[in-house]
């Protein structure tokens, strides 16, 4: 069949979600950006007497998000203008609306529990034949989609993006055995031609291609760093431009990235692949566990290794967190 992709539906606004949000809209597509609804009042919201019923408040969330992605920088939006093609709402009130959607990216906790609970509500809404993919760092595809229908199914595979989406070529693929051969020719193709991306097509693996790699040399890194008693600083210095490799080098990486999201992928592959011979490659040192406790998850936190500092230089903006 002819596919075309007007209107896409997000599912999920934080740092990954908002950004591939408003990279669809980049392109000229309307997208629905949905996200939970809040579980309690903020002071603010109790001084002005509002209630949890109160459409401002359902959707704090989600606006709060998009907000600090189109003030972030680098700017995930080519125009501050095309940010007016997302429309905001939250999944009790607007999940129905994905209806109007050609595809929706589910971009939501990296919990499988969670991901299957929405994928059960998601089917009863959405139109047969639409395209529903997951961003997923690296839960197997196959347990995401077990239970659903065989349209659901037929229709449903990996699209891993890379933060900033904007920015990373990167798009990774990953279909099941029941995945359609022509959704997954369809998804190269539209990731080619209209996201820019290079897309590579995945085998549904533990953390598929660019995670397995990628994390495997963090943790690496990790385990190496405290052989040789090296600081983060040394870290960065060893393994950034000097290597040929970004100036995030390993820390501002994983700042970037998200500590959650290696902490999950970490934890992932070591259940994952138990026969491994590089296993306990994938064990969380001490510290990356504490700094997961203390919700320094990075740059989406506002402190992970680095910590951000509030008008410094462009040079400055990030110091050592203590």
């Amino acid at each position: 069949m002819n596919r075309t992709i007007k209107k896409v539906a997000v599912l999920g606004s934080g740092v990954m979600g908002s950004r591939i949000a408003c990279h669809f809209a980049n392109i000229g597509a309307q997208v629905l950006l949905l996200d939970i609804v809040p579980r309690e009042l903020t002071p603010e919201e109790q001084a002005k007497g509002l209630t949890l019923e109160n459409p401002a408040v359902r959707n704090r969330i989600v606006n709060a998000s998009l907000q600090a992605a189109v003030a972030s920088n680098p700017s995930p939006l080519y125009r501050k203008q095309d940010a007016s093609r997302i429309k905001t709402g939250n999944f009790d009130d607007n999940l129905k609306d994905i209806a109007t959607c050609d595809w929706t990216i589910e971009v939501v906790v990296e919990r499988l529990d969670i991901k299957q609970s929405l994928y059960e509500k998601v089917e009863k809404v959405r139109k047969p034949g639409t395209l529903i993919t997951s961003n997923t760092s690296g839960i197997p595809i196959h347990l995401l989609a077990e239970g659903r229908s065989d349209d659901f199914q037929k229709h449903f595979c990996g699209t891993h993006f890379f933060n900033p989406p904007r920015y990373l070529k990167l798009l990774e693929i990953i279909p099941t055995s029941a995945t359609d051969p022509a959704v997954v020719d369809f998804l190269v193709h539209y990731g080619d031609l209209y996201l820019g991306k290079t897309t590579v097509l995945a085998k549904d693996t533990p953390a598929f291609i660019a995670n397995r790699v990628g994390v495997f040399a963090i943790m690496d890194v990790l385990q190496i760093m405290q052989q040789l008693g090296l600081t983060v600083e040394e870290v960065d210095k060893l393994t950034g431009p000097v290597i040929g490799h970004a100036k995030s080098a390993t820390f501002r990486t994983s700042d970037v990235v998200g500590l959650d999201t290696l902490i999950n992928v970490a934890n992932g592959l070591a259940q994952g692949l138990p026969n491994d011979e590089a296993k306990a490659v994938f064990e969380l040192p001490d510290f990356l566990k504490q700094m997961g406790e203390k919700k320094w998850l990075g740059d989406k936190t506002g402190q992970g290794f680095y910590k951000k500092v509030k008008g410094a230089g462009a040079n400055l903006r990030f110091r050592l967190s203590t």
